[in-house]
């Protein structure tokens, strides 16, 4: 019988796991999933960075949503002295609007054990019919890394969905359905510049795979910049509070009002857990009233751009460059010939390296576009979302210690 040192006996051991664990994700038996953050989206999967690329425009005309706002035929409540008015209120709506909320599932491709490409289920969200055409509003990380996008509506049909249009900033996309002469319901969508807080909203929408839930609440906070991962160079601005029930699933789906008109998408929820803890997040309609029509003519959000290269500013910069500020944004580049060169912006002078990346140093610091605090690339990019390539915005910079302010034409961000 042949002896094995202990050393030996753990290597074979290791290697034994290894091997059974390579085995079991390639059978897709075992999933490897990444640690939950605390800022949680509510699709029923966890996924990577969004991939899906949006598809070409289906039509170059300016787009007008085609809803109808007429209430659909209600269900006849017998013995209505049952119930309080509140609660007439609540069935009225689910009646009237539940059959615009839909369920939206994917496939995403992974690899075999054999390293072939192989279709899997992926996971699943709600969507809100917004056109009699049959436009679909949702987040867009209920679509992430799609390769085939299924919609299924009230009676169980199902329709092959096709991506129109993905807005990367406010986490919100545009799919399309070809409904041929099927009637769809659709939700009106309201407003939601003059929301109060302690105002009733009702959400409905598919979480844990439960079909078109309700559940009702109230605005319990307006205007919240929310910023969806650590580490992202996106904040979405305005975000509505609700302390309404919103789940796993419940993505994409529609926050009403009591007049029945959506007033935000339900996108995602602060939980430690996972599970609904009462703070939920929802993107105000107002926001998607904006981008909705260049994602269904353009397939993008056409926004503008400061032709620069930048630096988000860091405590080793600060002191190696004798900085006059800790926060900001340090201008290394300005495009030659664009409109930021123009208006006056300088670059930095001076090459230094950082880890893999090469800079230069000694140029102006962007410290406030249109009177927005730009500490942060995050605060950059969010200062810039609701512009368009053409706008003049007014850029306060430090330069030689300096405060001073420039009028800048912005230019074509080109999805940067």
């Amino acid at each position: 019988m042949r002896l094995y040192s202990r050393g030996q006996v753990a290597f074979y051991s290791a290697a034994t796991v290894i091997i059974v664990i390579l085995f079991l994700v390639g059978l897709g038996i075992l999933k490897v999933t990444p640690k939950k953050e605390i800022i949680s989206d509510t699709t029923q999967s966890e996924m990577p960075q969004i991939k899906t690329e949006a598809q070409a425009p289906v039509s170059s005309a300016d787009f007008v949503l085609q809803t109808d706002n007429k209430p659909t035929e209600l269900h006849k409540i017998k013995d209505t002295n049952r119930y309080q008015q509140d609660e007439l209120e609540n069935i009225n709506i689910y009646q009237q609007l539940n059959e615009a909320v839909v369920n939206i599932s994917i496939e995403i491709v992974t690899l075999n054990w054999f390293l072939e490409p192989v279709p899997r289920q992926g996971g699943s969200g709600s969507g809100t019919i917004i056109d009699h055409r049959g436009y679909i509003l949702t987040n867009k990380h209920v679509l992430e890394n799609a390769y085939k996008v299924y919609v299924t509506l009230a009676d169980g049909s199902q329709f092959d969905g096709n991506v129109i249009g993905i807005d990367h900033e406010n986490d919100l996309a545009v799919v399309k359905i070809d409904p041929k002469n099927k009637k769809l319901v659709t939700i009106p969508m309201g407003d939601s510049s003059n929301l109060l807080v302690g105002q009733k909203v009702l959400a409905i929408g598919n979480p844990f795979g439960y079909e078109r839930t309700l559940t009702t609440g109230v605005i319990s906070g307006l205007g919240r910049p929310v910023q969806p991962n650590p580490g992202s160079r996106y904040i979405i601005k305005d975000m509505i509070q609700t302390d309404a029930s919103i789940n796993p699933g419940n993505s994409g789906g529609p926050m009403i009002d009591s007049k029945g008109e959506m007033i935000g998408i339900n996108t995602m929820i602060y939980s430690p857990s996972g599970g609904s803890i009462g703070i939920g997040f929802a993107v105000p309609v107002d926001t998607a009233k904006r981008v909705v029509p260049d994602l269904i003519k353009y397939g993008k959000v056409n926004r503008g751009w400061i032709d620069i290269e930048f630096v988000e500013i860091f405590h080793e910069l600060v002191r190696y460059a004798s900085l006059p500020v800790s926060k900001g944004i340090l201008i290394s580049k300005v495009a030659k010939g664009s409109t930021a060169e123009k208006a006056g912006l300088k670059g930095g002078t001076e090459a230094v390296r950082y880890g893999r990346s090469t800079f230069l140093v000694g140029g102006d610091i962007i410290i406030e576009i249109d009177g927005l605090s730009t500490k942060t690339l995050a605060d950059f990019y969010s200062a810039l979302e609701d512009k368009k390539p053409g706008e003049v915005v007014k850029v306060k910079i430090i330069r030689a210690k300096k405060e001073m302010e420039l009028s800048v034409g912005l230019s074509d961000r080109h999805q940067k």
